[in-house]
């Protein structure tokens, strides 16, 4: 192997136009899914504290938003739904005229051709807070897969491109699967929140959402931190029963399990960078402590370069005005 001094490696790293022509790992826009939360009400557009930028929206404030999404480049959005009332059940995320089904609806009136990807769970429509069916202060997994199985048709008979089932119950996939494609709905995608972490960087999500568990967490069912075996048949169990789309959340304490799954699956692989990760950044920029544009851009490249090929990210709107030069 040459080596020095007839090895010089710097010599790819002296001009910009021959560091961009070798980059390995590219950041676009299309990359990403930028997430939403959607409310009732009029002239709704709350301030999510925690997370500067985002906002909680009403429907009629939703033209505005997709309008600049689809302006920027960005393939798909997440929805996210406060209901005006929660129960045990979560009934609101399965109602055909609940809020998700209603945003959907106004979307593809606005954005025939925007992806729109609805988020599959219960927790911020049940009283309890939890992403199921309670018996006896427990989450009953299989009473919980049928009223997922019926949340995830409604989205799609509302117009949804695709469907997102982040509860973390055993055999939501398949049951999921299984009824759209008994509704004639085979063609419509499921993206598996395969390995999901029952992590502390949700904190600001659980206040946009207003999905804090009234008891109790989330352990039972979501996965300990400290595993990444387990996350491989998390992901193998999710591409069994039919997802099309695997995903790792969250995603900057979990890059190698990222990297591992790359490595294992050949399946599409989103990664969430979630609110906790996205408001350190927004945190530390406003202490003047970091560079804030630099800093998201490396994070979000190294999320990437783990083996992501989608990004679900709060930062989308913004990385996508950096990546066009607006900014």
């Amino acid at each position: 192997m040459t080596s020095f001094p007839d090895m010089r490696l710097r010599r790819v790293r002296e001009l910009e136009p021959v560091r961009s022509l070798i980059r390995e790992t590219q950041l676009s826009a299309s990359n990403f899914i930028y997430p939403l939360f959607v409310t009732h009400g009029e002239g709704v557009k709350q301030p999510i504290e925690p997370m500067p930028g985002n906002f909680q929206l009403s429907l009629d404030m939703l033209e505005e938003e997709i309008s600049e999404v689809v302006d920027l480049g960005i393939p798909a959005v997440l929805l996210f739904g406060l209901p005006e009332e929660k129960d045990p059940v979560g009934s609101g995320a399965y109602d055909p005229e609940g809020i998700i089904q209603e945003a959907i609806r106004v979307i593809k009136q606005t954005a025939p051709n925007l992806m729109v990807v609805g988020d599959v769970c219960l927790c911020e429509y049940t009283d309890h807070g939890h992403c199921g069916v309670i018996e006896n202060q427990r989450i009953d997994n299989d009473q919980t897969l049928e009223l997922l199985a019926r949340t995830a048709l409604a989205q799609v008979q509302a117009g949804a491109d695709m469907v997102a089932p982040s509860a973390m119950m055993d055999g939501q996939v398949r049951a999921i699967r299984e009824t759209l494609d008994a509704n004639g709905e085979e063609t419509v995608p499921v993206m598996g929140y395969a390995a999901k972490y029952a992590s502390a960087f949700y904190g600001p999500f659980r206040v946009a959402a207003d999905s804090t568990p009234q008891f109790g967490d989330r352990r039972s069912y979501q996965m300990d931190p400290a595993n990444r075996r387990m996350a491989m048949r998390e992901i193998e169990s999710d591409i069994a029963e039919g997802a099309d789309i695997v995903m790792v959340k969250p995603a900057l304490a979990y890059l190698d399990v990222i990297k591992t799954a790359r490595d294992r699956f050949d399946h599409p692989m989103a990664a969430y960078n979630v609110s906790g990760e996205f408001s350190m950044v927004k945190g530390a920029a406003r202490q003047g402590w970091i560079d804030e544009k630099m800093v998201t851009l490396e994070l979000l490249t190294a999320i990437r370069r783990a083996g992501a090929d989608i990004i679900i990210s709060y930062h989308a709107k913004e990385v996508a005005r950096w990546l066009r030069g607006d900014e």
